[in-house]
């Protein structure tokens, strides 16, 4: 699995500084930066910035931000993860991220996905009554956007096109795009029938329980005659110097993530016996770059994917914590993986 791909993904969670303070808004984004410079001196593969809503959040337009990566490195892919595209338009999603493909040298990938909060529906308008159309609709019309050709559309739930081109255009003659599925199989299915690469949230509980919406993928694409292309999947996790380390840093802060999460959706409150199973056995890998290795290989193994993101933030960990957390991900784990997956 030579091949491989490895990134790191963040929603721009506001850290603390190591005195406990929260920075602010600006200060998190430009934290983000430094962890993206730092991940591509360390050969990390790609970099995807989610898009929130929210105040815990510091990105709301990760294109943007990933503008600004791109000005201060030089090989790291610069992704979305995910651009929230029901509630935003189409055509402005490609013209953004054709302008960071152009920045960066062709190094722009989108991530398309209906998102996992909803703020951002009420703020720009829709109604959440039109949330599959809304999805299926727009995904509909970026896929003919790829094509980089005039473009001829009517829907339900944006105007109309009538040959219709759209710039700027990118130097490949396509932008990178994936989508980003949490658990559905008809969004696994409506992924094959555009013939875009499959990005799987794998947030909870094993990694092997995704396998049959890999199978569903493949066949789906065999049957639309598309390209299968290889599945990627990201999972949270924390990497620090020791096991130990590594869940005292992360604990705190992503229990009160969690919980804040878990009261909008009806979930009790996380216990650290459950925390400590999911690290066990279910899909967060925290621990030593030893321990994180292993639990990634086996993943990747189990389920054949060609792409494996970190998701390296959930809470307010302290940034020294964070940044290490990076280095230590880019330069042992990422190397231990392929080591482990070539024997």
């Amino acid at each position: 699995m030579s091949g491989l791909v490895f990134g790191i993904d963040t929603f721009g969670d506001v850290p603390e500084d190591d005195a406990g303070a929260p920075l602010s808004h600006a200060a998190a984004i430009r934290q983000v930066v430094d962890e993206a410079v730092l991940a591509d001196e360390l050969g990390v593969d790609a970099i995807a910035l989610g898009e929130h809503h929210r105040p815990e959040y510091s990105i709301s337009s990760p294109e943007t931000v990933l503008a600004g990566i791109a000005g201060r490195t030089s090989r790291i892919k610069l992704a979305s993860g995910v651009t929230v595209l029901s509630s935003d338009d189409p055509v402005r999603v490609f013209q953004r991220f054709a302008t960071v493909d152009a920045l960066s040298n062709g190094r722009a990938e989108v991530i398309l996905g209906r998102g996992s909060f909803t703020e951002s529906f009420p703020l720009f308008g829709y109604d959440l009554a039109d949330y599959d159309t809304l999805f299926e609709e727009k995904i509909e019309l970026f896929a003919r956007l790829l094509d980089e050709k005039p473009v001829t559309w009517q829907g339900t739930m944006r105007a109309s096109l009538e040959n219709a081109d759209v710039y700027p255009k990118t130097e490949s003659g396509r932008l990178s795009t994936w989508v980003g599925v949490g658990g559905s199989p008809q969004s696994v299915v409506r992924t094959a029938r555009y013939g875009l690469p499959l990005m799987l949230a794998i947030i909870g509980g094993p990694a092997k329980r995704f396998a049959p919406y890999l199978d569903l993928y493949r066949k789906a694409a065999e049957k639309f005659g598309t390209a299968a292309y290889p599945v990627g999947m990201h999972s949270p996790g924390f990497v620090a110097d020791t096991d130990e380390e590594a869940k005292e840093v992360f604990w705190p802060h992503y229990q009160v993530m969690r919980d804040r999460i878990g009261a909008l959706r009806g979930w009790p409150p996380i216990t650290r016996t459950e925390f400590a199973a999911e690290i066990e056995r279910g899909s967060l890998y925290i621990g030593s770059p030893e321990t994180v290795a292993r639990k990634i290989a086996a993943a990747v193994g189990a389920l054949g994917v060609g792409r494996f993101d970190l998701i390296y933030t959930a809470g307010a960990q302290p940034v020294s914590a964070r940044m290490r957390a990076v280095e230590l991900y880019g330069g042992k784990v990422i190397p231990m993986v392929r080591d482990i997956l070539a024997d």
